[in-house]
């Protein structure tokens, strides 16, 4: 399978350190898409991320501006109210445009379905269309379990035109119907037309505005991440750290603390991520994140202010820019240009 654009700029990127303070940011930068973060992984930028729920209008109107690029809108967990997100994307829209230009920032909904099967999914279809008719820029499908699952996955989140050459010969058609387009359409600032051709994952398809992701969180996905890590339409994945302890060590060693990591000095150790005192489940990220990097899928993995050179040095492309702090010190390593 042909690697995409991500591992290209992979390749490519050069960190270059810049003095404290000192910021890379370009004042006439003008935006060459819709979807920020997929413009940012295109350049080679790794992507710094902040996690909300429930949030409406006001909440919207705040984070118009946020220093981070992407917004993690939970509904795995969170109340599933897709009226509430579409007050959302107008409150963002409303306290827009970002520092970068962009209408706003880029917003992934963290799925209340689960990756189960591929009839968990095409089932729950309505789900992803009730998201992506709010306007939000692409998905999260926790639980990935087996590829068939993924499949159907990208195969609801698209419609159902034939595109050739974006694998339509491995991606089940499209399940978003007539009428989904027009308030995602006004979200985004396109016409209706002009959603419904953009509209689409990338990087399968290099012009689309929505990038999928995938949380690759228990011994089941683990089992298949070689051949999930394949399905084509996939942007970006995580390992599920939390998920994938109770998966694989279960209730005691929750009960007992979980892992309690090592120094931030001792990343070297691995590479540049942080050590995890369990073995069996240093070996599963290990796993996984090498499978994710094999098909130029981006890394997700948190970080802190502390490690976050290491983690970038490493290729981890999204993470958790929890304070303006951390974000601007990951964006000086990397010689950023694009504002937040």
């Amino acid at each position: 399978m042909k690697k995409n654009a991500v591992v290209l700029a992979l390749l490519s990127m050069v960190f270059v350190l810049r003095p404290e303070g000192q910021s890379a940011d370009d004042p006439n930068y003008e935006p060459k898409r819709v979807n920020k973060m997929i413009e940012l992984l295109e350049a080679g930028q790794p992507v710094y991320d902040v996690s909300v729920t429930g949030a409406g209008f006001e909440e919207g109107v705040k984070l118009a501006k946020t220093h981070n690029d992407m917004i993690q809108y939970q509904m795995e967990h969170g109340p599933f109210d897709p009226n509430r997100l579409r007050e959302f994307m107008l409150g963002l829209v409303e306290g827009g445009p970002t520092k970068s230009g962009h209408r706003t920032p880029t917003v992934i909904v963290t799925l209340p379905i689960l990756g189960l099967d591929e009839a968990s999914i095409r089932v729950n279809h309505w789900v992803i269309e009730q998201v992506l008719s709010a306007g939000v820029h692409g998905l999260m499908l926790c639980h990935a379990r087996n590829p068939e699952a993924v499949e159907m996955f990208v195969g609801a989140t698209r419609y159902p035109f034939d595109r050739p050459g974006l694998k339509d010969d491995v991606i089940p058609e499209g399940l978003r119907g007539s009428g989904s387009q027009g308030f995602a359409a006004g979200i985004w600032g396109l016409s209706g037309i002009d959603y419904l051709e953009r509209a689409d994952p990338w990087p399968m398809n290099p012009d689309g505005e929505l990038i999928l992701a995938l949380k690759i969180e228990d011994k089941h996905a683990l089992a298949n991440v070689d051949q999930i890590v394949q399905v084509p339409g996939i942007g970006f994945a995580e390992w599920g750290p939390g998920d994938q302890a109770m998966s694989l060590m279960g209730l005691p060693y929750l009960k007992r603390g979980g892992s309690q990591g090592r120094s931030n000095a001792e990343t070297v150790s691995t590479g540049g991520l942080p050590p995890i005192d369990e073995p069996i489940l240093q070996e599963a990220r290990e796993r996984i994140f090498d499978a994710l990097k094999a098909q130029g899928i981006a890394v997700l993995h948190s970080s802190s202010i502390e490690n976050i050179e290491d983690l970038l040095e490493w290729g981890v492309m999204v993470t958790h820019g929890t304070t303006e702090e951390h974000a601007a010190k990951g964006r000086r390593f990397t010689n950023r240009q694009m504002p937040y």
